[in-house]
């Protein structure tokens, strides 16, 4: 009798929460039911369906393009990895909470430590493309003898490392299924990993834009000793500069957009807050990982050739062949 006492309160208390609850309400004799975070669950999961399918795409282009090799595009296709598995992380989160009868606490810590190594990945490849766009410009003559694809390698392999530690966390004992009051807007999250994860992603991202104020100053002063000694020359970089700044713009104004508001959220509110608030400033961080993809083959002319090629066998005529820099990125 205690057991069945008990079972219904699991799931009435499984469906508290600001935001990572489970999605499903049942009361004693009742049937389980949806909760009203059901719209909310889906337009997540199908976020989630099409990040995985445009960050796949980015990959098998990258993937079977012998000419994408560089340490740069290895940069990319890091990004694209962890939009990739951000964007299976949201749909296994739906699977976990919908689909798996009896839920498993196992099941969703995991599920919740591959959204935040996925993500935490995504935030330090977008930081390592920012430092080699800077890297490149600052030690222009000799950087591009000096990188390797070895040494690129090594450090993203650094990087992931890192990054799947973090994930880990919720599985090794960093959680809240046992101490509800101590859950933050994303349930199994305790508060305070939440809060070290927000400031943390804080701190990187003002980093990234000082690294890019740095980037202004360095591209506009080689802009104009170039001008002074070849007119030619001097359009030619500028615009190859132009283009380059642009793509950082658009790769960190939406990211700043999309994450910084949820990040200031989840360090001020709880689990006590409704859990609106945190679907409303969750889904659009999600879609930071649906913009990325965009932004690269819509810009970067290599990945464009790749993309032409594969659909249409051939190339339009308006594409340049000068070689890549690292300003395409």
């Amino acid at each position: 009798n205690q057991v069945k006492q008990q079972a219904p309160a699991a799931w009435l208390h499984a469906g508290r929460g600001g935001g990572g609850g489970g999605g499903w309400q049942r009361a004693a004799g009742t049937a389980p039911t949806f909760t009203p975070r059901l719209p909310w669950d889906i337009a997540l999961c199908a976020t989630g369906t099409a990040v995985a399918g445009e960050n796949a795409l980015v990959l098998a282009v990258l993937f079977y393009t012998p000419s994408l090799r560089a340490p740069m595009f290895l940069l990319i296709g890091s990004l694209a990895l962890a939009d990739l598995l951000a964007g299976l992380g949201l749909v296994a989160n739906f699977a976990v909470r919908y689909l798996l009868r009896p839920p498993s606490e196992a099941a969703e810590l995991a599920a919740a430590g591959l959204l935040l190594a996925a993500f935490s990945a995504s935030v330090c490849s977008l930081l390592a493309i920012t430092v080699d766009r800077y890297l490149s410009l600052y030690n222009a003559l000799t950087y591009h003898s000096e990188r390797t694809l070895g040494f690129t390698c090594a450090m993203v392999l650094l990087m992931w490392l890192l990054c799947l530690g973090v994930g880990l966390l919720p599985l090794l004992g960093w959680n809240c299924l046992r101490d509800q009051s101590s859950c933050s807007i994303l349930r199994p999250v305790t508060k305070d990993n939440a809060a070290v994860l927000a400031v943390t992603f804080l701190l990187l991202f003002a980093l990234m834009m000082q690294l890019y104020l740095q980037i202004c100053k360095i591209a506009f002063r080689h802009a104009q000793q170039i001008a002074v000694q070849h007119q030619f020359i001097a359009t030619a970089q500028a615009t190859s500069t132009r283009k380059g700044l642009s793509t950082l713009s658009l790769i960190l104004g939406t990211f700043a957009l999309c994450w910084i508001p949820f990040a200031i959220y989840s360090l001020v509110a709880d689990s006590s807050y409704p859990a609106v608030y945190t679907y409303s400033l969750a889904l659009p961080a999600t879609c930071n990982s649906l913009i990325n993809p965009i932004i690269y083959a819509f810009r970067n002319p290599d990945i464009q050739k790749s993309l032409w090629l594969a659909c249409c066998g051939c190339i339009p005529s308006t594409f340049s062949s000068r070689p890549r820099t690292s300003s395409d990125v």
